[in-house]
């Protein structure tokens, strides 16, 4: 039940990331928050070691670091930046983390020419004309890039240490 619910929460942050920065392009504090926080619960209880732990939180101080550099010269959002630091808490250092950052930027990569042929296509007027697809739809607007880094969340996942540990064990 708890392996399950660790699964579940941090599947529905990542949605919720996606989700959010879809509709108002922005992704709330409250998410990351809430990864932490599970995190910091799902560590203790699947016996994590402490070393391990601490490279789990190096991983993502250090993911932070470097995004917050980014966002401070504006290549990246605020909350993109916050979303890949938890997320980078959950894949801890090494190939968990290393597939999350990949899939994030292939992902990015197709998310950008899908909406760039979406902006100068016929379908741009009476997309922007809907709630769900008008900041997807707008010329002006960035990138979503929630979404890219949501879906990367979802796909690195179960390699990570607690993925493969919650999954094992449901």
């Amino acid at each position: 039940m708890l392996q399950a619910s660790i699964v579940l929460l941090f599947s529905c942050c990542m949605m919720m990331a996606m989700a959010s920065d879809m509709m108002s392009m922005t992704i709330s504090n409250r998410i990351p928050v809430i990864l932490i926080v599970v995190f910091l619960g799902a560590a203790f209880a699947s016996d994590l070691s402490w070393p391990i732990y601490g490279w789990h939180v190096a991983a993502g101080v250090g993911t932070l670091a470097v995004t917050f550099a980014l966002f401070f010269f504006r290549a990246m959002g605020g909350g993109d930046a916050k979303l890949i630091a938890a997320t980078a808490l959950w894949m801890g250092p090494g190939l968990p983390l290393a597939q999350y950052l990949v899939w994030s930027a292939v992902l990015g990569g197709v998310l950008t020419l899908v909406l760039l042929a979406l902006r100068y296509s016929p379908l741009a007027a009476p997309a922007s004309a809907t709630r769900l697809f008008r900041h997807l739809a707008d010329r002006k607007a960035g990138i979503p890039y929630g979404i890219a880094l949501g879906a990367a969340g979802l796909l690195a996942f179960p390699s990570s240490p607690l993925g493969e540990w919650a999954l094992a064990n449901m």
